[in-house]
């Protein structure tokens, strides 16, 4: 069975630092990309490949910041390891690799890391398949601090490894990797490394968590294997909880949260939207549907009431947030139909309905999303097959597959 995740991002000196991509899902982790520069012929443009590097293994998506790219791998000689890598994001030069051992044994689809670097006030923060967390310096790779989780906080690893980003938060970098004893989300001191909480019941799914504000509280979203949880990112402690509990434990795509309605989706068991209330502690279920709309690693995107999320059978569906009707299906042509299918989604220009994804056989589409239809612009090969998810910055995209780490001029 073929599961697995994504994240991670780059970026170059010409690029202004407000169009970096530095985190899982983009500057504000939701999926916008939206440049400022978009020409009206965007779609029709060949790209140009700036540059190529070849890399390791692995599953987890690119970042960029400050003129650098970010993203990880894992090396079978000499020794079995996991690294980070940062790049020059105008020439693709090798700046810094920060190695460590590891041996993924039995693991599952154990290609390689999974999630992706986030980079935050001049620190990259990284979390490996096996448990590994690190921080380190990001303009020299070198470390502030590294910790296994798994023999530190007790740490399970889940069947395919740990595969959810690292969030910041504040002083705080919160990693969900299901710690013994109410730890499936821990918050670690960004700066030392220290444990200040652990909070949430279930183990480690393959979700990376967020953190939303409803009625004017702020709320920690961690989707696990058996339930679907609301923390109090401040402290840990369970806001509510709601069962979920997913065949193989499943829970990879980030939630959708919008105007008091949090929708999750999974391969087995469908969908589920959920109503906060006027309280932290007050969930209801609103709808569900388990056999039309069925997500798996690809997080969904949202305008106007409207969901666009790849559905396991239909290919990329437009459907309703709050009733669960179902607008239109893709019949599989923007990504190809396989029992595991995956595209990375962004908004490359909201305001015009437009969106840009990175699709499994690694070619960027340009296409129109609008309740009533959808419309292709544009196709463009720029990687080889590819789970990970790219990243967008200026007029840049930068992807990654099992051998190399590309980037591309879009216009």
């Amino acid at each position: 069975m073929r599961l697995l995740f994504v994240l991670l991002g780059v970026c170059a000196p010409f690029i202004h630092a407000a169009d970096d991509w530095p985190r899982w899902r983009g500057a504000n982790g939701d999926g916008r990309w939206n440049p400022n520069d978009l020409p009206a012929s965007f779609a029709q443009k060949e790209p140009q490949q700036l540059w190529r590097k070849d890399i390791g293994a692995g599953y987890g998506g690119v970042t960029t910041s400050g003129g650098r790219a970010y993203v990880m791998d894992r090396q079978k000689a000499p020794k079995e390891a996991e690294r980070v890598l940062c790049f020059d994001a105008g020439n693709g030069r090798e700046l810094w690799a920060h190695t460590w051992e590891v041996n993924y044994g039995s693991m599952e689809y154990g290609t390689g890391p999974r999630s992706s670097v986030n980079i935050s006030d001049g620190k990259a923060y990284a979390l490996g398949a096996t448990g590994v967390a690190v921080c380190l310096h990001a303009d020299t790779g070198k470390a502030v601090w590294q910790v296994d989780t798994v023999a530190k906080f007790g740490a399970k690893i889940p069947t395919w490894g740990f595969a959810a980003s690292p969030v910041l938060d504040g002083d705080r970098v919160l990693l969900h990797v299901g710690a013994d004893k109410n730890g499936s989300v821990i918050a670690l001191d960004k700066n030392t490394g220290v444990e200040v909480w652990r909070g949430g019941p279930d183990p480690a799914g393959y979700c990376t968590p967020e953190i939303i504000t409803h009625a004017g509280t702020r709320q920690l979203i961690t989707w696990g294997p058996e339930h679907i949880q609301s923390l109090n990112p401040d402290t840990g402690e369970v806001n509510w909880i709601h069962p979920y509990k997913i065949t193989y434990g499943v829970s990879i795509a980030q939630p959708l949260y919008r105007d008091g309605l949090l929708l999750v989706s999974g391969y087995w068991h469908g969908a589920k939207v959920l109503q906060l209330g006027r309280t932290a502690k007050e969930v209801r279920l609103v709808w569900e549907n388990e056999k039309e709309l069925c997500g798996l690693m690809s997080a969904p995107l949202y305008k106007d009431g409207v969901v666009y999320m790849l559905d396991k059978n239909r290919g990329l569906q437009a459907f309703e947030l709050k009733t669960g009707q179902i607008l239109w299906s893709d019949d599989n042509t923007l990504t190809p139909k396989d029992r595991n299918p995956q595209m990375s989604l962004v908004w490359l220009k909201e305001a015009d309905n437009v969106a840009a994804l990175l699709n499994a056989s690694g070619e960027l589409v340009h296409v129109s999303l609008r309740p009533s239809s959808r419309e292709e612009l544009g196709r463009h090969q720029i990687i080889g097959k590819t789970w990970a998810h790219p990243a967008f910055a200026g007029n840049r995209v930068f992807a990654r597959s099992d051998k190399e780490l590309v980037a591309w001029k879009l216009w």
